[in-house]
C-alpha cells in the first residue's frame, strides 16, 4: 500500500495557501513545506504546483518577487496578498464544515438511520 495520499480535487489551492501563509517560499519551497508538514503523506508534482502559483497569482491572491535561494539560485518567492488571506480562511472554514460532514457520515452506525 502506498505510503502518500492523493489530493482530493481542489484540495491544492488549500495547501499551497497554508504553505505560503507561514513565510514566503519558492515554488520548490512550497512544495517542500507541504512534504514537511503532512509528516510526509502529501507530495505535490511539480507539473501541477507551478500552474496552479501561476493561475493564484493571476487572480490577485498571491503575489511574488525574484530572490536568492538557499543554494544561491535565483529564485522566485510567494506571499499571500490581503485578498489570499480572506481567501485561505474561506477555504479553511470550508474544509472544516465539509470534513465535519464527511467525519457524521463515516461515524454513522446502524441506530442513527
Amino acid at each position: 500500500m502506498p505510503t502518500t495520499t492523493e489530493l482530493l480535487q481542489g484540495t491544492l489551492d488549500l495547501l499551497i495557501l497554508k504553505a505560503i501563509s507561514l513565510g514566503p517560499l519558492h515554488g520548490y519551497g512550497v512544495l517542500l513545506r507541504i512534504q514537511q508538514i503532512s509528516r510526509d503523506k502529501l507530495q505535490i508534482q511539480q507539473g501541477s504546483l507551478y500552474p496552479a502559483l501561476y493561475r493564484l497569482e493571476h487572480q490577485g491572491i498571491i503575489t511574488s518577487e525574484w530572490g536568492e535561494s538557499d543554494n544561491k539560485r535565483r529564485a522566485k518567492y510567494y506571499r499571500l496578498t490581503a485578498a489570499g488571506k480572506r481567501r485561505l480562511q474561506q477555504e479553511l472554514a470550508y474544509w472544516q464544515r465539509l470534513s465535519e460532514a464527511i467525519g457524521f457520515v463515516l461515524s454513522a452506525v446502524s441506530e442513527d438511520l
